[in-house]
């Protein structure tokens, strides 16, 4: 799945004053990952219950219905204990461990797990795509931590992050 950037158009029918949230930017790995993520996620804002649910909607129904999500506090201070999605609840775990810090760990019940970087919504647009593409390359070897810490390296992290195998060629 590809990085997914252009809004929803239109409100919802009967309904001239309704807003619905854009798609979310989303870039997943193909087929299946080898490294301790299976994409990235820039949210617009950091109010996890807008958020949410454009990201389980936009999600291939495949999976199966995801049933919780487990964040990391420090992103997600004011995260609900639970949140409406299309057509169910999802409960959100909330998680003080560093591997969460900056990732969101969708859970599908039976059919499986993702893990997931979750970009920064201030992050700059050029360091945003850098790490949607990065986090969702099936090779990647990075956790979400060491990737974020990489990108704020800026230029001086560049050789770290290819030597530890992210986005350089191939």
């Amino acid at each position: 799945m590809n990085a997914i950037t252009k809004s929803a158009k239109g409100t919802a029918p009967g309904d001239g004053h309704s807003y619905r949230m854009p798609l979310p930017r989303l870039r997943l790995t193909p087929d299946v990952s080898h490294g301790p993520l299976d994409g990235a996620w820039w949210p617009r804002c950091d109010a996890l219950e807008l958020e949410l649910p454009a990201l389980v909607g936009s999600l291939d129904p495949s999976i199966g219905t995801i049933t919780r999500v487990t964040v990391g506090t420090a992103a997600w201070p004011d995260a609900p204990q639970e949140v409406m999605a299309p057509g169910h609840v999802i409960e959100v775990a909330l998680s003080n461990g560093a591997a969460e810090m900056h990732a969101i760990t969708v859970d599908c019940g039976t059919v499986g797990r993702w893990e997931l970087l979750v970009v920064p919504p201030d992050e700059p647009a050029g360091t945003a795509a850098l790490l949607l593409t990065a986090a969702s390359d099936p090779e990647n070897p990075l956790s979400a931590p060491r990737l974020l810490a990489l990108a704020e390296s800026g230029l001086d992290g560049q050789d770290t992050w290819e030597s530890e195998g992210g986005a350089g060629p191939r």
